[in-house]
C-alpha cells in the first residue's frame, strides 16, 4: 500500500526522533502527572503515526533500518524488540505512560459520574472493547458462569468489564501495581460489578490460582512477554486457553509494545495456536488463542 503523501520514511524517522528528545529525560511519575499540552501534542501525533498506512516491509526496512544508520537506536534485536534505552523503546514507554494517564483520568471520571455506565459507554475506546469481547467470547468458545482471568488488567479494566456485564462471565484480574488495583476496585464497586470480578494484586507469578480459568487474557501491554508466557506454560493444567493482542500492520507494529509484535514473540512448545482473528474497525489488535497441551 502506497504511503500518503507528507509521511516519507524521512518525515516519520524525524517526527519519532522529535518526540524522543522531548521525552527521553521524563520520570514516569512526570509523564503521568505532567499538566504540558506539549505531552497530549506529542500523544495524540503518534497516535496519528500509528495508523499510518505503511507496508510492514518499509516499516522493518526504512525506519528501523534507518534509525539504526543514524546510529540513533544502538544495537536492535529482531523487529519488535529495541534494545534498552533505544530511540523506539523509550518513545513506546512515553505512549505507554500516557495511555495509563488517560486511563487513571477516565477511571476517575466513572468514580465521579453519577450515570457511570453512560460515561462508560462514551469512552472513545469502548466500541473497541466490545468488538474485542465478542472475539474472545466466541474464539475461545465461552458460556456464562465461565471464569476469565486476565493479566495486566489496569486501573481501567474494561477487557473484564465489558466481557463479565455482556457475557455473564466471573473474571478475575491481576495487576501488579497497588494503586492501580485499588482504583480499579472501586471503579467496579462503583459500575455494580464487585461480585462479579474480582482484583488482584500481582503478576504472573500469582499464578496458578485455586481456582481453573476457562480462559488467560494476556494484555497487550503486559510485559516482559517471554517471561509471562515461560510461566504459564510451566504452571497452567493441559486444556487451558490463553489470548494474547498483537499489533501486525504498518507502524502501529513499532509503536505499540515492541515486544508484542506477532513476529517477535516465541512461545513455549506447550502452547498450540488454534485460532487468530485480524482486526476489523474499530480494533486494531488481532486475537490470537492458544490452548495448552499435556
Amino acid at each position: 500500500m502506497s504511503k500518503r503523501k507528507g509521511h516519507s520514511p524521512q518525515a516519520i524517522i524525524a517526527e519519532l526522533l522529535r518526540i524522543y528528545e522531548a521525552t527521553k529525560n521524563l520520570t514516569a511519575r512526570e509523564i503521568l502527572n505532567s499538566r504540558s499540552n506539549h505531552l497530549k501534542t506529542f500523544f495524540y501525533r503518534l497516535d496519528e503515526l500509528a495508523a499510518l498506512e505503511v507496508d510492514d516491509q518499509s516499516v522493518q526496512e526504512e525506519v528501523v533500518g534507518k534509525l539504526g544508520q543514524l546510529g540513533q537506536l544502538g544495537q536492535l534485536g529482531q523487529l519488535g524488540e529495541p534494545a534498552q534505552n533505544s530511540v523506539l523503546a523509550a518513545v513506546v514507554r512515553f505512549r505507554n505512560l500516557y495511555s495509563l494517564r488517560l486511563e487513571i483520568a477516565e477511571a476517575e471520571r466513572v468514580l465521579a459520574s453519577r450515570e457511570p455506565w453512560e460515561l462508560l459507554k462514551n469512552f472513545a475506546y469502548f466500541p473497541n472493547y466490545i468488538q474485542l469481547a465478542r472475539t474472545e467470547f466466541q474464539g475461545a468458545g465461552l458460556k456464562p458462569g465461565d471464569r476469565v482471568l486476565f493479566l495486566g488488567s489496569g486501573p481501567l479494566p474494561l477487557s473484564l468489564i465489558v466481557l463479565c456485564a455482556r457475557y455473564g462471565l466471573r473474571g478475575v484480574g491481576i495487576e501488579r501495581e497497588r494503586e492501580r488495583a485499588e482504583l480499579s476496585r472501586r471503579v467496579l464497586a462503583r459500575l455494580g460489578l464487585s461480585g462479579q470480578v474480582e482484583i488482584l494484586e500481582g503478576d504472573h507469578f500469582s499464578l496458578p490460582l485455586k481456582e481453573r480459568s476457562e480462559l488467560v487474557l494476556v494484555a497487550a501491554a503486559a510485559e516482559p512477554k517471554r517471561e509471562i508466557f515461560d510461566h504459564l506454560a510451566a504452571v497452567l493444567p493441559a486444556g487451558t486457553k490463553v489470548s494474547y493482542r498483537v499489533y501486525e500492520k504498518g507502524l502501529r507494529r513499532l509503536l505499540e509494545t515492541p515486544s508484542a509484535s506477532g513476529s517477535a514473540l516465541e512461545l513455549p512448545d506447550r502452547f498450540k495456536e488454534y485460532f487468530r482473528v485480524r482486526p476489523e474497525p474499530p480494533v486494531n489488535n488481532t486475537v490470537v488463542f492458544l490452548t495448552l497441551s499435556p
